[in-house]
């Protein structure tokens, strides 16, 4: 099996750091960060995605300030296992706002879900009235986050 990591020099990485934690700088700043010129800073972040090793960039939006002021992480055990329940329960969850990130689990848990929701009401409905009401769904368990005192960081690149 073919490695599929991307080598990376001391440079692409101090790049990628920069770019995680401020994904809109400009080559201009890119370079003047990396003690590159803005053109060569380019080229990089631009064979970086061209590559794939960037795959895109967003905007980190508060949630508190969109209403959403529940989060929580909801386990998902399957009735039953095969393709086409699969493929039906990921076709629900792309449905979903709510339901911000998904993983396939090993363990008792088939998936992990990250929700975020207005208000208690609303992550009961979610539960009750669509994911326990989906016809592969045996059970689910959910816990209801109360502080994160760590923030979603940058992967470690280095």
């Amino acid at each position: 099996m073919q490695d599929p990591r991307t080598p990376l020099d001391p440079t692409d990485i101090a790049l990628l750091d920069r770019l995680q934690r401020r994904g809109n700088a400009t080559a201009q700043e890119l370079g003047d960060t990396l003690h590159l010129s803005a053109s060569q800073a380019g080229r990089r972040r631009q064979r970086l995605e061209d590559n794939g090793t960037i795959q895109g960039y967003r905007a980190r939006l508060d949630p508190i300030r969109l209403g959403l002021h529940v989060q929580a992480f909801v386990q998902v055990q399957m009735a039953r296992h095969g393709t086409e329940q699969s493929a039906d329960f990921s076709r629900l969850l792309r449905t979903r706002q709510e339901i911000t990130s998904a993983w396939t689990m090993t363990g008792e848990a088939d998936y992990l879900l990250r929700v975020w929701c207005p208000d208690l009401p609303a992550l009961n409905r979610l539960i009750h009235d669509v994911l326990l009401a989906h016809p592969t769904v045996a059970r689910v368990h959910s816990q209801i986050v109360m502080d994160q005192p760590k923030d979603d960081s940058p992967l470690p690149v280095a």
